[in-house]
Protein backbone atom coordinates (compact mmCIF):
# COMPACT_ATOMS: atom_id res chain seq x y z
CA UNK A 1 0.00 0.00 0.00
CA UNK A 2 1.92 3.09 -1.19
CA UNK A 3 2.30 6.23 0.91
CA UNK A 4 3.75 9.37 -0.63
CA UNK A 5 4.54 12.94 0.30
CA UNK A 6 5.70 14.29 -3.07
CA UNK A 7 3.91 15.74 -6.08
CA UNK A 8 4.87 12.81 -8.28
CA UNK A 9 2.16 10.76 -9.94
CA UNK A 10 1.48 7.46 -8.26
CA UNK A 11 0.72 4.50 -10.51
CA UNK A 12 -0.87 1.82 -8.38
CA UNK A 13 -0.76 -1.77 -9.66
CA UNK A 14 -3.72 -2.51 -11.91
CA UNK A 15 -4.89 1.11 -12.16
CA UNK A 16 -5.42 2.29 -15.75
CA UNK A 17 -3.88 5.58 -16.82
CA UNK A 18 -6.54 8.31 -16.92
CA UNK A 19 -6.48 12.04 -17.38
CA UNK A 20 -6.62 13.89 -14.04
CA UNK A 21 -9.76 15.81 -13.12
CA UNK A 22 -7.98 17.57 -10.25
CA UNK A 23 -4.29 18.41 -10.43
CA UNK A 24 -2.78 20.44 -7.60
CA UNK A 25 0.88 21.46 -7.47
CA UNK A 26 2.54 23.10 -4.45
CA UNK A 27 -0.73 24.73 -3.35
CA UNK A 28 -0.29 27.20 -0.49
CA UNK A 29 -2.39 29.68 1.43
CA UNK A 30 -1.06 32.20 3.90
CA UNK A 31 -3.06 34.36 6.31
CA UNK A 32 -0.61 36.99 7.46
CA UNK A 33 2.22 35.11 9.14
CA UNK A 34 0.23 31.86 9.40
CA UNK A 35 0.64 29.26 6.67
CA UNK A 36 -2.70 27.42 6.54
CA UNK A 37 -1.87 25.24 3.51
CA UNK A 38 1.78 24.47 2.82
CA UNK A 39 2.75 23.32 -0.70
CA UNK A 40 0.16 20.55 -0.98
CA UNK A 41 0.31 18.51 -4.20
CA UNK A 42 -1.96 15.70 -5.42
CA UNK A 43 -4.05 14.58 -8.37
CA UNK A 44 -7.41 12.88 -8.70
CA UNK A 45 -8.20 10.91 -11.82
CA UNK A 46 -11.41 10.36 -13.76
CA UNK A 47 -14.00 8.27 -11.95
CA UNK A 48 -12.18 8.09 -8.63
CA UNK A 49 -13.84 8.67 -5.26
CA UNK A 50 -11.14 10.17 -3.06
CA UNK A 51 -11.40 10.99 0.63
CA UNK A 52 -9.71 14.11 1.97
CA UNK A 53 -8.94 13.78 5.66
CA UNK A 54 -7.25 15.69 8.43
CA UNK A 55 -7.84 16.76 12.04
CA UNK A 56 -9.55 20.03 12.86
CA UNK A 57 -7.34 22.90 11.76
CA UNK A 58 -5.42 20.83 9.20
CA UNK A 59 -6.34 23.06 6.24
CA UNK A 60 -9.05 20.93 4.62
CA UNK A 61 -11.70 23.62 4.24
CA UNK A 62 -9.16 26.16 3.04
CA UNK A 63 -7.97 23.69 0.40
CA UNK A 64 -11.54 22.98 -0.76
CA UNK A 65 -12.30 26.69 -1.03
CA UNK A 66 -9.24 27.16 -3.22
CA UNK A 67 -10.16 24.16 -5.39
CA UNK A 68 -13.66 25.51 -5.94
CA UNK A 69 -12.64 29.08 -6.67
CA UNK A 70 -14.01 30.69 -3.51
CA UNK A 71 -10.55 31.54 -2.21
CA UNK A 72 -7.42 32.60 -4.12
CA UNK A 73 -4.23 30.69 -3.30
CA UNK A 74 -1.09 32.43 -2.14
CA UNK A 75 0.98 30.12 -4.32
CA UNK A 76 0.86 26.98 -6.41
CA UNK A 77 -1.28 25.72 -9.28
CA UNK A 78 -4.74 24.16 -9.58
CA UNK A 79 -6.16 22.52 -12.68
CA UNK A 80 -9.77 21.35 -12.82
CA UNK A 81 -10.47 19.04 -15.76
CA UNK A 82 -7.47 20.54 -17.55
CA UNK A 83 -8.43 24.18 -16.88
CA UNK A 84 -6.24 26.59 -14.91
CA UNK A 85 -8.53 27.25 -11.95
CA UNK A 86 -6.60 30.34 -10.84
CA UNK A 87 -6.38 32.10 -14.20
CA UNK A 88 -9.75 30.88 -15.51
CA UNK A 89 -11.83 30.54 -12.37
CA UNK A 90 -15.27 30.80 -13.99
CA UNK A 91 -14.51 28.16 -16.62
CA UNK A 92 -13.04 25.84 -14.00
CA UNK A 93 -16.01 26.26 -11.67
CA UNK A 94 -18.32 25.26 -14.49
CA UNK A 95 -16.63 21.83 -14.46
CA UNK A 96 -17.45 21.07 -10.83
CA UNK A 97 -20.35 20.82 -8.45
CA UNK A 98 -19.64 21.99 -4.90
CA UNK A 99 -21.60 20.97 -1.84
CA UNK A 100 -20.19 22.93 1.12
CA UNK A 101 -20.89 22.03 4.72
CA UNK A 102 -24.17 23.64 5.79
CA UNK A 103 -25.11 24.54 2.23
CA UNK A 104 -27.67 27.39 2.16
CA UNK A 105 -30.97 26.55 0.48
CA UNK A 106 -33.99 28.69 -0.38
CA UNK A 107 -36.27 27.14 2.20
CA UNK A 108 -39.50 28.75 0.92
CA UNK A 109 -39.21 27.25 -2.58
CA UNK A 110 -40.46 23.90 -3.71
CA UNK A 111 -37.66 21.47 -4.55
CA UNK A 112 -38.19 21.60 -8.32
CA UNK A 113 -38.49 25.41 -8.21
CA UNK A 114 -35.21 25.69 -6.38
CA UNK A 115 -33.44 23.40 -8.84
CA UNK A 116 -34.91 25.25 -11.83
CA UNK A 117 -33.68 28.50 -10.33
CA UNK A 118 -30.16 27.15 -9.79
CA UNK A 119 -30.12 25.63 -13.28
CA UNK A 120 -31.05 28.95 -14.85
CA UNK A 121 -28.31 30.75 -12.89
CA UNK A 122 -25.82 28.20 -14.20
CA UNK A 123 -27.19 28.60 -17.73
CA UNK A 124 -28.01 24.93 -18.02
CA UNK A 125 -29.62 24.08 -21.38
CA UNK A 126 -32.97 22.24 -21.35
CA UNK A 127 -33.66 23.12 -17.74
CA UNK A 128 -36.69 20.88 -17.33
CA UNK A 129 -34.83 17.76 -18.48
CA UNK A 130 -31.85 18.66 -16.32
CA UNK A 131 -34.05 19.03 -13.23
CA UNK A 132 -35.79 15.70 -13.86
CA UNK A 133 -32.47 13.92 -14.36
CA UNK A 134 -30.96 15.45 -11.25
CA UNK A 135 -33.97 14.67 -9.06
CA UNK A 136 -33.54 11.00 -9.96
CA UNK A 137 -29.76 11.00 -9.52
CA UNK A 138 -29.98 12.52 -6.04
CA UNK A 139 -32.88 10.31 -4.98
CA UNK A 140 -35.24 13.18 -4.29
CA UNK A 141 -37.80 12.85 -7.13
CA UNK A 142 -40.52 11.83 -4.68
CA UNK A 143 -40.17 15.19 -2.90
CA UNK A 144 -39.99 17.48 -5.92
CA UNK A 145 -43.27 19.28 -5.07
CA UNK A 146 -42.49 19.74 -1.38
CA UNK A 147 -41.29 22.95 0.28
CA UNK A 148 -37.56 22.73 0.94
CA UNK A 149 -37.91 24.06 4.50
CA UNK A 150 -40.39 21.31 5.37
CA UNK A 151 -38.02 18.48 4.42
CA UNK A 152 -36.01 16.40 6.87
CA UNK A 153 -32.29 17.20 7.07
CA UNK A 154 -31.54 14.04 5.09
CA UNK A 155 -33.73 15.18 2.22
CA UNK A 156 -32.30 18.70 2.37
CA UNK A 157 -28.84 17.19 2.00
CA UNK A 158 -30.09 15.36 -1.08
CA UNK A 159 -31.46 18.60 -2.48
CA UNK A 160 -28.05 20.17 -1.91
CA UNK A 161 -26.47 17.26 -3.78
CA UNK A 162 -29.00 17.70 -6.59
CA UNK A 163 -27.99 21.36 -6.85
CA UNK A 164 -24.32 20.33 -7.15
CA UNK A 165 -25.30 17.91 -9.93
CA UNK A 166 -27.65 20.19 -11.87
CA UNK A 167 -25.13 21.22 -14.54
CA UNK A 168 -23.91 17.62 -14.94
CA UNK A 169 -20.30 18.42 -13.92
CA UNK A 170 -17.58 15.77 -14.20
CA UNK A 171 -16.39 16.58 -10.65
CA UNK A 172 -18.22 16.71 -7.32
CA UNK A 173 -16.56 18.32 -4.30
CA UNK A 174 -18.40 17.40 -1.10
CA UNK A 175 -17.55 18.94 2.28
CA UNK A 176 -18.95 17.01 5.28
CA UNK A 177 -22.02 15.88 3.27
CA UNK A 178 -23.43 13.67 6.06
CA UNK A 179 -22.91 16.07 8.97
CA UNK A 180 -25.89 15.88 11.32
CA UNK A 181 -27.61 12.97 9.59
CA UNK A 182 -28.90 9.94 11.46
CA UNK A 183 -27.38 6.49 10.74
CA UNK A 184 -30.03 5.52 8.18
CA UNK A 185 -29.66 8.82 6.34
CA UNK A 186 -25.85 8.41 6.36
CA UNK A 187 -26.19 4.93 4.85
CA UNK A 188 -28.53 6.19 2.13
CA UNK A 189 -26.22 9.07 1.30
CA UNK A 190 -23.25 6.71 1.09
CA UNK A 191 -25.13 4.57 -1.40
CA UNK A 192 -25.84 7.65 -3.53
CA UNK A 193 -22.18 8.68 -3.56
CA UNK A 194 -20.93 5.15 -4.16
CA UNK A 195 -23.23 4.98 -7.17
CA UNK A 196 -21.30 7.83 -8.81
CA UNK A 197 -18.06 5.84 -8.90
CA UNK A 198 -16.77 5.68 -12.48
CA UNK A 199 -19.40 8.09 -13.80
CA UNK A 200 -18.35 11.08 -11.70
CA UNK A 201 -15.15 12.00 -9.94
CA UNK A 202 -15.83 12.68 -6.25
CA UNK A 203 -13.58 14.54 -3.82
CA UNK A 204 -15.00 14.01 -0.34
CA UNK A 205 -13.96 15.75 2.86
CA UNK A 206 -15.32 14.32 6.09
CA UNK A 207 -14.45 13.55 9.70
CA UNK A 208 -16.26 10.20 9.54
CA UNK A 209 -13.61 7.58 8.81
CA UNK A 210 -16.12 4.77 8.33
CA UNK A 211 -17.72 6.83 5.57
CA UNK A 212 -14.40 7.12 3.75
CA UNK A 213 -13.72 3.41 4.22
CA UNK A 214 -17.13 2.57 2.78
CA UNK A 215 -17.09 4.69 -0.38
CA UNK A 216 -13.57 5.85 -1.29
CA UNK A 217 -10.92 4.33 -3.55
CA UNK A 218 -8.12 6.46 -2.13
CA UNK A 219 -7.49 8.76 0.78
CA UNK A 220 -5.34 11.88 1.06
CA UNK A 221 -4.45 12.93 4.61
CA UNK A 222 -3.16 16.35 5.61
CA UNK A 223 -1.82 17.65 8.90
CA UNK A 224 -0.93 21.25 9.74
CA UNK A 225 -1.40 22.21 6.11
CA UNK A 226 0.93 19.53 4.70
CA UNK A 227 0.10 16.29 2.92
CA UNK A 228 1.26 13.33 4.99
CA UNK A 229 -0.26 10.42 3.05
CA UNK A 230 -1.82 9.43 -0.27
CA UNK A 231 -2.86 5.80 -0.38
CA UNK A 232 -5.33 3.31 -1.73
CA UNK A 233 -8.04 1.75 0.43
CA UNK A 234 -9.32 -1.79 0.63
CA UNK A 235 -11.17 -3.89 3.17
CA UNK A 236 -7.93 -4.63 5.05
CA UNK A 237 -6.96 -0.99 5.55
CA UNK A 238 -6.95 -0.01 9.24
CA UNK A 239 -7.84 3.57 8.50
CA UNK A 240 -8.60 4.63 12.07
CA UNK A 241 -5.20 3.50 13.37
CA UNK A 242 -3.41 4.93 10.35
CA UNK A 243 -5.16 8.30 10.71
CA UNK A 244 -4.30 8.49 14.41
CA UNK A 245 -0.66 7.63 13.76
CA UNK A 246 -0.31 10.25 11.02
CA UNK A 247 -2.19 13.12 12.65
CA UNK A 248 -1.47 13.02 16.37
CA UNK A 249 1.58 14.19 18.27
CA UNK A 250 2.98 17.39 19.66
CA UNK A 251 2.45 19.56 16.58
CA UNK A 252 0.54 22.82 17.03
CA UNK A 253 -2.74 23.61 15.31
CA UNK A 254 -2.43 24.62 11.65
CA UNK A 255 -4.93 25.77 9.02
CA UNK A 256 -8.67 25.82 9.13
Amino acid sequence: MPTVASADRIDYPGRPTRAPVIEVDALSKRYGSRLAVNEVSFRVEQGEIVGFLGPNGAGKTTTLRMLTGYLAPTGGKIQIDGIDAVGNSIQARARLGYMPEGVPLYRDMRVYEYLRHRASLKRVPEVGAAVDRTLELAGVADAKNRIVGQLSKGYRQRVALAEALIADPPLLVLDEPTSGLDPNQVRQFRELVRGFGGAKTVFLSTHILSEVQAVCDRVIIIREGRKVADLTLDETTELENMFAELTTGNASEGGS
